[in-house]
C-alpha cells in the first residue's frame, strides 16, 4: 500500500510515496490530475527503471548514477547498474508524523552497493503548511566496511501531454534565463548545467510550465547546491513515449574515470554522512 499525503492551499494535490522503492513518488495528483508519465515512458530494459520512471520521482545512486559503468577495482565484466543500486529497494521501516507536526513521512533504507559496500539512506518528506512546498532531506551514510564514492540524481517526470506552446522552462543557470520545454532537436534530448554558481542563499531553482491542464500553473523545484551542483533536463517524445524529467545531480555528464582524474568523485569513508535537499511546489 502506498503512503498518501496531502495539502490544500494553492494547488490541492496528493503525493504517494511507494515503500517499495526507496519512498519515491509514485503519482503527484493536482487537482485531481496525476502528472506522472505513467506508461508513457521509453525502456531500457531494466524493470526495476521502467516502473521507477512511470511515477513522478526516483532516484538514482548512491553509488551510480546514468548508465552502467565497469566497477573499479573488480574483474572484468561487472559494472553499476543502470541508474545506482538504490532503484527499487524497499524501505526498512516508516514513521509518519505526529500530531502537531508539518504531514510528512521518513523512511530509513538499507541498499547493498554494487561494488560489495552498504549504505543507509535516511529520508523524510513534508509539507511546509504555509507554501504547500513539498521538502525532501536525504541522508546517505556509509554503513559498510570500505569508502565510496556517493552520487544522487533525482528525477521528476512530468508527463509530456502537459506541456504547450507557452510551456518554457525557466531558471538562473540557464544561458538565456529561459528555453522552450521542447529544446535540442529529434524526438530526444538531454542536458546539463552548473547551477550553484546562480544559486541564491545555496539554493537553485527551475521553473517548468505554464501547464493547460493545471489550469495555467507551473511546477518550481529547487535544490540544495551544496551537494547537487548541476541541473539536467531530458525530454523523450519517441513513439508512445511522453516525459519530461528535471534531475537535480551530484555530477556533470562525464564518465567515472573522467570524473576521479579530476578529483570530482570524492570518497565517503565508513561511519560518515552526507546530505541532500530538495523542494518542489505547484503555483
Amino acid at each position: 500500500m502506498p503512503i498518501r499525503i496531502s495539502s490544500g492551499g494553492e494547488g490541492e494535490f496528493q503525493i504517494l510515496l511507494d515503500r517499495q522503492s526507496a519512498l519515491d513518488i509514485g503519482a503527484f495528483v493536482v487537482d485531481g490530475v496525476d502528472i506522472s508519465p505513467g506508461i508513457a515512458i521509453p525502456s531500457d530494459g531494466d524493470r526495476r527503471i521502467d516502473h521507477a520512471l512511470q511515477g513522478f520521482f526516483f532516484t538514482c545512486g548512491p553509488d551510480h548514477i546514468r548508465h552502467p559503468e565497469p566497477i573499479e577495482g573488480h574483474v572484468e565484466g561487472r559494472a553499476f547498474p543502470l541508474h545506482g543500486s538504490l532503484c527499487a529497494t524497499p524501505v526498512g521501516q516508516t514513521r509518519m508524523s505526529e500530531v502537531g507536526e508539518a504531514p510528512g513521512c521518513s523512511a530509513e533504507t538499507e541498499v547493498l552497493l554494487a561494488n560489495g559496500g552498504a549504505a543507509l539512506v535516511s529520508r523524510h518528506w513534508s509539507i511546509n503548511g504555509e507554501t504547500s512546498e513539498v521538502v525532501l532531506a536525504d541522508r546517505v551514510t556509509n554503513i559498510g566496511k570500505q569508502p565510496f564514492a556517493p552520487m544522487l540524481m533525482y528525477h521528476m517526470n512530468i508527463g509530456g501531454w502537459l506541456m504547450g506552446e507557452q510551456t518554457r522552462i525557466s531558471g538562473a543557470m540557464l544561458p538565456e534565463g529561459a528555453r522552450p520545454w521542447r529544446f535540442g532537436e529529434g524526438e530526444s534530448a538531454h542536458f546539463c548545467l552548473p547551477a550553484a554558481a546562480s544559486a541564491e542563499g545555496g539554493w537553485a531553482s527551475v521553473t517548468l510550465g505554464p501547464f493547460e491542464a493545471l489550469s495555467g500553473r507551473s511546477l518550481t523545484v529547487r535544490f540544495s547546491t551544496d551537494t547537487l551542483p548541476y541541473l539536467q533536463m531530458w525530454r523523450c517524445q519517441r513513439g508512445s513515449a511522453d516525459v519530461v524529467s528535471i534531475e537535480p545531480v551530484s555530477h556533470r555528464i562525464a564518465k567515472r574515470t573522467e570524473l576521479a582524474t579530476a578529483g570530482e568523485m570524492p570518497m565517503l569513508d565508513p561511519g560518515k554522512s552526507v546530505d541532500y535537499a530538495l523542494a518542489f511546489r505547484i503555483r
